[in-house]
């Protein structure tokens, strides 16, 4: 299960190939995973995206001309890679160790990052030596308390695996590894928000990304047809529906309200005590674009398409929740990727984006959630018109809430004063 990714604001360079910035999210292993986690997304496309014996694996070929392009494709001084799946660890330290010396070799005077997400089972001391001493920001996947996290983060023969992975979090404190915590938001955990935030706060966390799970499951023979005969977007406000567009949501997804009740339980309890603190990801783009500064964040800006997948293969998809055909932009092997990144196909797929329906362009917090991702909006609105996010009724409750709080966080960052001021100038309940 990955995150969603914050972007780069809009710029360019005179003379350089590029029109803007553009983040990559690079698979090596694909969507392969070695636990089997009951929500997760990947799970019923791997029979028809890998129907062969074979595991995927980023070959070195692949590997370099990717780190190759992707720094020449970057302007600016410093250049993050992002690495996800699947479980980017079952490739192996080699390959990272390898990654590293290839981004020293290329980077041409300029620092480069490293992020990881993992589900952590895997880490051990070898692990936390390598990614402590090259500095990699480790995202670390838990849902809370052993009994919230167990509920559906299973391995592959569905065992429970919040040990193991506490087991990966210590490794990473005991090497000092920059971490944050990436939660979902699931039927089994939206009504114990409180529990869920003070466990990843005790435990270290103060960097959080609270993802919302929003699936439906597609039939495999869907899948095996979207595979044969992929139907291309027919222009920039059509994102042809993906193969389990006729499905309900998943039984594991909390109610449409349930994500706006547990973010408005935490951002209560964050604004009297933790601002400046623990870092949220939710609040914090809410704050920028109280500020008028936009989110900066893909599922909330106006228009996507700068978030780009990078399968084992070489083959780079408009969004990882879209890794369906149509939405495939080329391949690196191929084309250079800054190219690639800045073609007509990532700009159609963004554009689409701001299609939408009367009851978004009419509501009041539009300005923030920009009808949130187009992956969520499948709630039919009416005749002829495009659908609705699953989470509207929660993001109108969240920001609605937060509005007072935000005004006066915003007003005193314009005034050059810390937002933490919040806490003894005005937080709900202060006074």
């Amino acid at each position: 299960m990955v995150g969603f990714v914050t972007v780069m604001p809009s710029s360019a360079l005179p003379g350089a190939p590029w029109t803007r910035p553009f983040h990559v999210m690079a698979k090596p292993m694909g969507a392969r995973c070695n636990l089997g986690c009951k929500y997760c997304f990947y799970l019923e496309k791997e029979p028809a995206y890998y129907p062969d014996a074979g595991v995927p694996r980023m070959s070195a070929d692949t590997l370099e001309a990717y780190i190759r392009g992707y720094l020449a494709s970057q302007p600016g001084a410093e250049v993050n890679f992002t690495w996800q799946g699947g479980e980017p660890t079952l490739m192996g330290l080699p390959f990272f160790e390898r990654v590293v010396a290839l981004q020293q070799h290329y980077a041409a005077g300029r620092r480069v990052t490293n992020s990881l997400q993992t589900n952590g089972v895997l880490l051990d001391d070898a692990w936390g030596a390598f990614l402590g001493r090259h500095g990699f920001l480790v995202g670390i996947s838990l849902d809370g308390p052993r009994a919230l996290h167990d509920a559906y983060r299973v391995d592959n023969g569905g065992r429970p695996t919040w040990a193991r992975v506490m087991r990966g979090l210590r490794t990473l404190k005991k090497h000092r590894v920059q971490f944050n915590t990436l939660t979902v938001v699931h039927r089994r955990n939206y009504r114990h928000a409180r529990e869920v935030y003070e466990f990843l706060r005790a435990e270290g966390s103060r960097f959080m990304q609270f993802i919302p799970l929003v699936e439906r499951r597609a039939r495999a023979a869907d899948l095996a047809a979207r595979l044969d005969h992929a139907p291309p977007p027919a222009g920039p406000g059509d994102l042809v529906a993906p193969p389990e567009a006729a499905a309900a949501a998943a039984a594991e997804c909390a109610p449409r309200d349930g994500l706006g009740e547990f973010l408005c339980t935490i951002f209560d309890l964050w604004v009297r005590r933790d601002v400046g603190r623990v870092f949220v990801q939710q609040f914090d783009v809410a704050l920028s674009s109280w500020c008028g500064l936009g989110a900066g964040l893909c599922i909330f800006e106006e228009r996507c398409g700068r978030a780009l997948a990078l399968e084992h293969n070489g083959d780079v998809y408009a969004c990882d929740h879209f890794v369906y055909p149509e939405y495939r932009l080329g391949n690196l092997h191929a084309t250079p990727l800054a190219d690639i990144g800045n073609g007509a196909g990532a700009a159609r797929f963004g554009d689409a984006k701001a299609n939408l329906p009367r009851v978004c362009r009419e509501c009041p917090v539009r300005f923030a959630c920009n009808g949130d991702c187009p992956k969520h909006r499948f709630v039919a609105t009416g005749p002829g018109e495009p659908g609705v996010s699953y989470l509207c009724p929660s993001y109108l409750r969240f920001f609605t809430h937060i509005d007072p709080v935000m005004r006066r966080m915003a007003a005193l960052v314009q005034a050059g004063r810390p937002a933490a001021d919040i806490m003894t100038a005005g937080a709900p309940g202060k006074g």
